[in-house]
């Protein structure tokens, strides 16, 4: 079959179309952004044409499936319809796909890409998996029978997945101009764990917000809190990484060592344990893998460019932020940290201001770039800027990429990139005014 992707350089757009390729399908896509994005990485090695322009022929047999980020009165869908071709949800094309294999669904607030990308690594070098990855990382091979897909609440997309085995990894408010507050993200979790999720449902039982939900499925709950089925006990965070032991129903279980930052992100290997366990592969086995994994594209993003350190990361939610930020003392205790963040609609901004607030006020100097959105129009939220965040820091100031010279300031410190919007131009040319 033939497939046209608009949005195609969107993070789940491109992993979708590695997988529709992949799987044997002729696969092309449109994007507005002509500047190169990490997320097209798997898109040029399988050569899918891109394109920026609607002069190109479209055959009249072609799905097309886009981004939500795209509005729906953008020319190349009016173009599209006005060919009459079939359009797809997006949502639906991949929940085609949660049908066809034994799928592991990831989902929650936060670390999804993180845990999709553990479970990923350890099921796909013990059995071999599909993946479908938030990073636009995605790989399919038609005779695997286990598939690994990170499943997003955004605009309820993920009530279209029909998984086997269900993980989530916390519940919180977000993605607030799609829901109808607190109440409604929870009831959408639960339904989604309850009607969707075909056999097991893991969860973090240190959230709140999970603690809500009345499961109705097999369910197994992880954290740090005694009263877990699976428990992280010993925890040691060195600038290094992260040592623990897991006990499960109060037997020690074993002892694991993680290359990564925070206690976040041990909450997102119980996760991968405990799906690993379901998959009959052994402490041992799990133990070798998770020492051997390296984090997910744009995730804690490491580079020491003449002895500054600059990270790249996907952060762009409160919670996310604050990890982030936290993840960088653990690792380089003696340094500042400085946060230089890009938010992305309007809507985030108007419901988290105040939080934005607290947790760049966790480091040392923060600056932060006007809004950047896409699917958003300013006019639809009159007053809401980024200064409204900047004006109540403690040390923080608004940049652009022409005023990237201020971060040499801090030569020699930790330079947090944080955003889903594309801040790679800004971090480029600090990069090259630093060597």
């Amino acid at each position: 079959m033939k497939y046209y992707c608009i949005g195609i350089k969107g993070a789940g757009m491109a992993t979708l179309a590695n997988l529709l390729y992949d799987l044997g399908n002729e696969v092309s896509g449109y994007d507005d952004v002509k500047d190169y994005k990490f997320t097209q990485e798997g898109l040029d090695e399988r050569g899918i044409n891109i394109f920026y322009d609607s002069s190109h022929d479209i055959d009249k047999e072609t799905i097309v499936t886009y981004s939500k980020a795209f509005s729906e009165d953008h020319k190349e869908l009016v173009r599209v319809r006005e060919m009459g071709l079939t359009i797809k949800k997006y949502n639906e094309l991949i929940g085609d796909l949660t049908d066809k294999y034994k799928t592991v669904s990831v989902a929650g607030t936060h670390g999804k890409t993180t845990t999709s990308s553990l479970i990923t690594h350890v099921l796909n070098d013990v059995y071999g998996c599909n993946y479908f990855i938030g990073d636009g990382s995605g790989h399919a091979n038609g005779e695997n029978k286990l598939f690994v897909i990170e499943s997003d609440e955004f605009n309820k997309h993920f009530l279209a997945y029909h998984p086997t085995i269900s993980v989530i990894t916390n519940v919180e408010a977000e993605h607030l101009e799609c829901y109808d507050g607190l109440t409604d993200i929870v009831d959408t979790f639960t339904r989604f764990a309850n009607d969707n999720t075909k056999e097991n449902v893991i969860v973090c039982g240190d959230n709140e917000n999970i603690r809500k939900i009345v499961f109705d499925k097999k369910v197994r709950y992880y954290g740090f809190s005694e009263d877990n089925d699976t428990v992280a006990k010993n925890v040691v965070l060195t600038s290094d990484g992260s040592s623990f032991d897991v006990y499960r129903d109060k037997e020690f279980y074993g002892h694991f060592e993680l290359p990564l930052f925070g206690k976040h992100m041990i909450l997102n290997a119980l996760a991968c344990i405990e799906v690993c366990i379901l998959e009959d592969i052994s402490s041992e086995v799990i133990h070798d893998k998770l020492k051997t994994f390296s984090n997910a594209k744009r995730r804690f993003a490491i580079e020491d460019v003449n002895g500054t350190i600059i990270i790249d990361d996907y952060a762009h939610h409160p919670t996310e932020i604050e990890v982030t930020i936290n993840s960088a003392r653990q690792k380089y205790p003696n340094r500042k940290v400085v946060a230089v963040f890009k938010p992305n609609t309007y809507s985030r901004t108007k419901d988290f201001t105040e939080d934005f607030i607290r947790v760049l006020n966790m480091a040392d100097k923060a600056y932060v770039t006007e809004i950047e959105c896409n699917r958003e129009k300013p006019e639809d939220y009159p007053g809401v800027t980024s200064h409204s965040i900047i004006e109540k820091l403690n040390n923080g100031e608004i940049i652009s990429d022409e005023m990237v010279d201020k971060l040499m300031d801090y030569k020699g410190e930790v330079i947090l990139f944080m955003s889903c919007a594309d801040i790679s131009h800004m971090k480029s040319n600090l990069i090259a005014l630093l060597k």
